[in-house]
């Protein structure tokens, strides 16, 4: 009974942790990764540092964003923060 007694508070700690903080970064991590699979030509995306485009290109890896007009960067695609296309 002692033993019970002694785990339990550890054992609500973990399942605390688990529910607050792990799973809900599980879920974010997800859904960054779907988003990143999903990118297409085409899609206006804000990068992590902050830059308005749209995908001209895209790889594996590497994505070309087509900025004002006539200019073009390259990024990574893991760069891309979130996709903004007007649905």
């Amino acid at each position: 009974m002692e033993i019970i007694g002694t785990l339990l508070p550890l054992i609500l700690m973990f399942a605390i942790f688990y529910f607050l903080l792990i799973r809900p970064q599980q879920k974010r991590q997800k859904s960054i990764r779907d988003m990143h699979a999903n990118l297409q030509r085409g899609d206006k995306i804000i990068t992590i540092g902050g830059m308005h485009g749209v995908i001209d290109a895209i790889d594996e890896d590497v994505i070309i964003i087509l900025v004002n007009e006539n200019r073009k960067l390259t990024f990574d695609r893991a760069a891309v923060r979130e996709v903004v296309n007007p649905d």
